[in-house]
């Protein structure tokens, strides 16, 4: 069984979890995810089978998306409503004041990571230490958010929801935090769900009870995307029977015989299919005047 599952995953579930009761019902060795979530978190998890799994570490680097639920005047060490209590201040913030503040954080800007995350700081994660009580200065770090608006608020409760779409890498808690800190009150995250991943929506999605109604019923192959979906947005060459023997073998295949591939960017990496079938992903070498292997599956 080769392709991609995705999953809408629970809560309390670590993505790791998720990828062990994928082996049992689908009874496949080969199992691996894209994109962790945090065990409080739900949403899509792109889930990788047989030979998909070799993608990744090769996966693009798309844009994620959130939606993030926040209550206002309490802090917590872990930045989210998981963690042990900090501070708590009574607040009265308005929907105004919250999208006042808004701008600031959207764009290229520097992040610093929790402590509470798997960040390591020479060689041990950042949440081992912060079990421990530790706490160690982190280096800010460059994250793109391309989108933050203030979905809802209600100014009594002072709880709310935002939409963020945001590159890898990015910690929606300390969004959340940051939020806080420019208001002077706090803030903490309360719920997080991931409604899109690796060009995937939440539409996408079914969960592991579905998921394991559908293999009685027999339909799996139904809910399982091909390999090569993952890199939809990477171009494409067709390349003919003889061609795709050389490939397959390791050989470079020569760029100005593909007619496909006139002027593309150097180090591109390249969809590689013969006769309908998607045989890997190539990377260009313009200056070798090649089309080098990068990955077979």
């Amino acid at each position: 069984m080769n392709g991609i599952i995705v999953i809408d995953k629970q809560k309390d579930f670590t993505s790791f979890d998720v990828v062990a009761i994928m082996r049992g019902i689908l009874r496949e060795k080969k199992v691996g995810h894209s994109g962790t979530l945090d065990p409080m978190a739900t949403g899509v998890l792109p889930i990788l089978v047989g030979t998909a799994a070799k993608a990744q570490s090769l996966l693009p680097d798309t844009a994620k998306e959130y939606i993030a639920e926040f209550r206002l005047g309490i802090t917590t060490d872990t930045l989210d409503i998981t963690g042990r209590v900090l501070s708590e201040n009574k607040c009265s913030h308005t929907k105004e004041e919250i999208n006042s503040i808004l701008p600031r954080f959207r764009g290229e800007i520097m992040q610093i990571p929790p402590m509470y995350s798997a960040v390591q700081k020479n060689g041990v994660r950042l949440y081992d230490l912060a079990r421990q009580g530790i706490e160690v200065e982190r280096e800010a770090r460059p994250v793109t958010i391309n989108r933050l608006e203030l979905i809802s608020f209600d100014e009594e409760k002072q709880n709310g929801r935002l939409i963020i779409s945001c590159s890898k890498g990015t910690y929606i808690r300390v969004i959340c935090d940051d939020i806080g800190k420019a208001l002077g009150c706090g803030c903490v995250m309360t719920e997080l769900r991931r409604t899109r991943a690796c060009g995937f929506n939440v539409e996408n999605a079914i969960t592991l009870d579905r998921l394991k109604e559908i293999k009685e019923q027999g339909r799996l192959e139904e809910y399982i995307m091909p390999v090569d979906s993952i890199f939809s947005d990477f171009a494409l060459v067709r390349v003919s029977e003889k061609q795709a023997v050389r490939f397959c073998n390791g050989a470079p295949l020569a760029l100005d015989r593909l007619k496909d591939l006139k002027d593309r960017i150097d180090g591109e990496l390249i969809r590689v299919y013969s006769n309908g079938k998607f045989l890997g992903l190539g990377i260009t070498d313009s200056q070798r005047n090649q089309l080098r292997i990068k990955k077979i599956f």
